[in-house]
Parts: structure tokens; sequence; C-alpha cells
């Protein structure tokens, strides 16, 4: 028999991610890099930027929010307001993601202007004018589209410059031209093909500008490193994180020049362990990043017994109330990589 907490757990992640039947969508198979066992160095990282889709979403708007002086800008798929579970399993499934309670948008700018006050999180003045590209498709009913447009006018709020993509007919995914699953549907490994690109259009607001993929081999090299180094603990499984993270690193970038670092962040019932490398193949990053002179971060979440599904900690899973701010378990572990990074 679950405990309440478990039961809870599983009733977050079971919203965020609502199984549907799905055809398989026919997919580009993409050039592909087999993990190399390795560390994570300091390279000649010019500025650092964050991406996620659902629980990842959530976690890129705590990651952007907390250190906006690390984090130049975010793209979001399919998530709401930064704190919009308040700490708060009920919140979490009735208020960010289904909607049937209001997301109190105006307290979350508060506690965030109030955070600021404390150091708590970096000054909100840094989110002004900062790029931020948000996604929502019509056919997501996991997150409703009311909760996304609030994610919007929170940005907004601060300043920050947002194109907001809601034209998709996406269901509640990471959109990619080489996903496997239909446009509408909201089914593992939760990538899907809509015949768009929007990588192309995060990476144009986030960078400014954007050259094509590389559409035949990848260059570079993909690290599979320990998350334990970095983890705050030393045990990244007692966090809810595996224990192997992945890094895509351009030849260039490996040479010394100068790149840029995002920090992808996928979504429940997608990390590593549930799915293996798909997220990390597929999300039509690494394509981007060997033209780009752009290094890819893929922190990985993991299954544990308050959290079955592998995903983010942005209801307070992990029992801290410090989850969102700077000091946050997972927010801190991944800041280590980063720092790492970028030296």
């Amino acid at each position: 028999m679950k405990t309440p907490l478990r039961a809870t757990a599983a009733l977050v992640t079971a919203l965020l991610l609502t199984l549907t039947t799905a055809t398989p969508a026919q997919a580009a198979d993409p050039s592909t890099k087999t993990p190399v066992a390795g560390s994570l160095r300091a390279y000649n990282v010019s500025a650092v930027y964050v991406a996620g889709v659902s629980s990842g979403g959530y976690m890129a708007t705590q990651l952007h929010v907390a250190y906006s002086s690390r984090f130049r800008g975010a793209a979001v798929f399919a998530a709401g307001p930064y704190y919009c579970a308040q700490n708060n399993v009920a919140q979490a499934l009735y208020g960010c993601g289904d909607n049937q309670y209001p997301t109190n948008l105006s307290a979350l700018q508060t506690y965030t202007r109030t955070w600021a006050s404390y150091g708590w999180v970096d000054p909100v003045g840094n989110l002004s004018r900062d790029p931020v590209y948000v996604f929502h498709g019509s056919n997501d009913s996991t997150v409703k589209k009311s909760v996304t447009d609030d994610l919007v006018r929170y940005y907004q709020h601060f300043g920050a410059s947002v194109q907001y993509d809601s034209g998709s007919s996406a269901g509640h995914a990471w959109v990619t031209p080489y996903g496997t699953r239909g446009c509408t549907a909201t089914a593992a490994p939760f990538l899907n093909n809509c015949g768009t690109d929007p990588q192309n259009a995060l990476l144009r607001k986030l960078l400014g500008s954007v050259k094509a993929p590389n559409t035949g081999a990848l260059g570079g090299t993909l690290i599979r490193f320990s998350q334990n180094t970095h983890a705050v603990n030393g045990w990244a499984p007692g966090l809810s994180m595996d224990a192997n993270g992945f890094a895509y690193v351009p030849s260039s970038c490996a040479a010394g020049q100068s790149c840029r670092l995002l920090v992808a962040l996928h979504g429940c019932l997608q990390a590593y362990g549930s799915v293996g490398t798909a997220f990390v193949d597929r999300a039509n990053l690494n394509q981007y990043a060997d033209t780009n002179n752009l290094i890819v971060l893929y922190p990985q979440a993991a299954t544990a017994g308050t959290n079955p599904n592998g995903c983010w900690d942005w209801w307070g899973y992990l029992g801290a109330t410090n989850y969102p701010i700077k000091g946050g378990a997972q927010v801190e572990t991944i800041m280590n990589m980063v720092r790492r990074l970028d030296g």
C-alpha cells in the first residue's frame, strides 16, 4: 500500500504526463553519438541558458529565477509560472496542471520580489529584457493553456522579452523533427513530430541568431559523467537524480573556441532510466550545437519512492521548502555542473 506522500507524488506525475493511446510518427533517425565515459571540465563559455519540458520546464524557471545573474534566458515547453506549486501537492495537481485552482500569479510575483530582497534568488532586475521562449500545444490537456499563459505573464511582469508559441496542435511533449510520436500525442517518450522545428525558434530567441543544424554525422563528443561528483550530498540517487548525466561538446568547444552553454531538462518519464538517451539523441539540440558553438548539458532525474516517474522537484517532493531557490538540492547540484563547465 502506498504511503500518502508516495500516493500524492504518483498523482502529480500521472497528471503531468497522462498517457494516451497514440500512433508512433514516422520520424527521421538523427545522427547520434555513443556516450563516452568522462568528466565535466571547464570550457570557454561566454553565456549560459536553460530549456526544459514539463517538470523540466518548471525546473528551468527555478534555475533561471534563482540564478538570473548566471542564466541569460530560458525556453519552457508545457509548464507554468515559477513556484506555481507553492510547496503544496494539491496546488501542483489542481492549480499548475488542470487549473481547477488559480495559479495565484500575483502571489508568485510577490514571493519572487521578496525572496530577491532576502538574497534567496538573484535580483529580479536581471530578468528584464532576458529572452524567454514559451511553447504550449493545443492538445496539451496535462498542463492547461491558462497555466502556461500565466508563465508568460509572470515573465512579462518582470520585463522579460517573451516569444509565445501557442499555435501548434501538439500534445504534452517536447516537439522535435526527430520525434517518435504523432504531433497530438501525450505518450512516452514524449517526443512529438509536428513537422516543425521549435529548436530553431527557441535558439534564435535565446541566442539572437542561429546557423542551420548539422544534418550529417555529429562531430562532437557525448560525455557520460557521474552526477555524484556534483551532487550536494555526494550521492545523486539520494536527490532523485541518476548516477549518470550527459553533456554534448562540439569539437570546436573542446578545441577552446568561445561557446555558449544550454542546460536541457527532460520531463517526467523521460529520463535516462525510463527512455535511455532518447531525449539526449532526439531533442534536436546536438545538431544545432555542432554548428553554433553550443555545449548542451543534460542533467538526469531518476525515480524514487516519493518520485516514481522521475520528475524534477518542482513541488517539494524531497521534503525541503527551499527546492525553488538558492540552496535547493537539485538546483544546486545542477548549478555545480554549470559552474564546472563555465569555469
